[in-house]
């Protein structure tokens, strides 16, 4: 489908949202809306011919449309589906082949389907082919209208319908496939009589029968792919759906999820076989996963990487780290900002890393807070150690040599330098260079006062 362009309609507001936020720039299945669309089209369609319409809040949702490398047509002032298409003709009308046109709030249209919409628009000559379905309740789409023959003969806005066409319940999906050709040679004979003085994608199927071409409908029985989001509860709906797709999909890939209805897996997470997802679990963003790890209940990783064989123990939190082959983390661990732990590193309960590098076969496994350190290979990190990395105005980096040894409840005061198989006493504080080798005490020599209680 080389030739195939796609325009995703991504202009309007969302009223019906009641949100500050544009409507597409809402999230479901962990991506903005738009993007989902994006990554839509993308199965279809070469990258340089797929458009993205901006209009309400252009800057934002472009930033969006630029990040997945695609292009953003500019619709200045939001009147209609049929101006948003005119404003693309410059970019557009010379491309040629298929115009596929759908709007960036339905985000469970399947990229099959639409490759199947413009397959029959090809094969039938047509010069559109619209997505079609039977609803219960139709109430705010489009009705299709058929001929005697049972062919299209127009699509009546909610807005416009008659009494007896609001009865009809086949409903426009907002979804077209066009002959690209006929579409620019006709375009501007769209007009705004109608109650809101919009121009009307739709109109286009009247017109292009009016021109001797003929306008087919494509129904499809699974009226959820259709599923338009206008207000929260179908954001939420859609939401529901697409991570159902991925859990579903990851099972049949080889992977192990444990009560998957409770667990939470964004649409851009990659997950190797043999893998295995406790209950409520959450994997979002863009995180990958590799074979044969172990992710415990209730734990959270965010756009991080896990190499194979990794465990996270339940309840812990990894965001935008890596843990490398047969790493551990947990229970109630948490990594952050850019943390990293070696091959076979283990980071036990209540430790936190946070932009920290932990060596090969390193530990830390109680009570620890490690941040913005270099930690070498097989070193080991007493409980309560704390890397005190901020003065009160700048930040400053630890350095722990491999098989260095530090004691529990140990502080130290960065900048500073532990060198290579350095022991640091228990209960230490810490702010100077430690040598290789060397055995640190920064202890105070303990008095006992006899009697103070009393005397107190």
């Amino acid at each position: 489908m080389n030739d195939a362009a796609v325009v995703i309609l991504a202009a309007g507001q969302g009223t019906r949202m009641k949100s500050r936020m544009a409507k597409v720039l809402h999230k479901a299945g962990g991506k903005p809306l738009v993007r989902q669309a994006i990554d839509t089209a993308l199965e279809i369609a070469p990258r340089e011919r797929i458009f993205v319409v901006v209009g309400y809040q252009a800057e934002q949702v472009r930033a969006e449309v630029e990040a997945a490398g695609v292009q953003a047509i500019h619709q200045t002032e939001q009147l209609g589906t049929g101006h948003a298409v005119m404003c693309g003709e410059e970019k557009l009308a010379s491309l040629g082949g298929s115009l596929i046109v759908f709007v960036g709030d339905c985000p469970l249209i399947q990229p099959d389907t639409l490759r199947q919409l413009a397959l029959q628009q090809r094969g039938d000559g047509a010069g559109a082919t619209v997505i079609t379905t039977e609803v219960d309740d139709a109430t705010g789409y489009g009705r299709i209208i058929r001929d005697a023959n049972g062919g299209v003969s127009e699509i009546v806005e909610h807005k416009a319908a008659t009494p007896s066409q609001l009865a009809v319940r086949e409903i426009n999906s907002g979804i077209l496939c066009f002959d690209a050709q006929l579409l620019w040679e006709h375009i501007h004979e769209l007009r705004t009589d109608n109650p809101a003085r919009e121009y009307y994608l739709t109109d286009m199927v009247a017109i292009l029968i009016r021109a001797g071409s003929r306008v087919t409908a494509m129904k499809i029985p699974d009226s959820s792919e259709l599923l338009g989001i206008n207000n929260r509860v179908e954001l939420a709906e859609a939401d529901r759906i697409l991570r159902a797709r991925k859990v579903r999909q990851l099972m049949i890939d080889g992977v192990t999820i444990e009560k998957p209805e409770t667990v939470t897996i964004d649409s851009g997470v990659t997950i190797g076989m043999d893998t295995i997802i406790g209950p409520f679990a959450q994997l979002t963003g863009t995180s990958v996963i590799g074979d044969g790890c172990k992710v415990g209940a209730c734990s959270i990783i965010h756009s991080s990487v896990l190499g194979d064989a990794v465990e996270v123990f339940p309840f812990s939190m990894v965001a935008d780290s890596r843990l490398d082959a047969h790493a551990h983390v947990g229970p109630y661990g948490r990594l952050r900002m850019g943390a990293h732990l070696g091959h076979s590193a283990h980071v036990g309960n209540f430790v936190e890393l946070k932009n920290t590098e932990l060596g090969a076969g390193a530990k830390s496994m109680h009570l620890a807070y490690l941040g913005d350190s270099t930690i070498g290979e097989k070193v080991n990190i007493g409980a309560g150690t704390i890397t005190c990395n901020y003065d009160g105005s700048r930040k400053h980096r630890t350095a722990i040599g491999d098989g260095a040894f530090v004691g529990s409840n140990s502080t130290l005061i960065a900048p500073v330098e532990i060198g290579e198989g350095a022991y640091i006493a228990a209960g230490s504080v810490i702010n100077q260079k430690v040598p290789a080798k060397s055995l640190g005490v920064g202890r105070a020599r303990q008095v006992n006062k006899e009697g103070w209680k009393k005397r107190t």
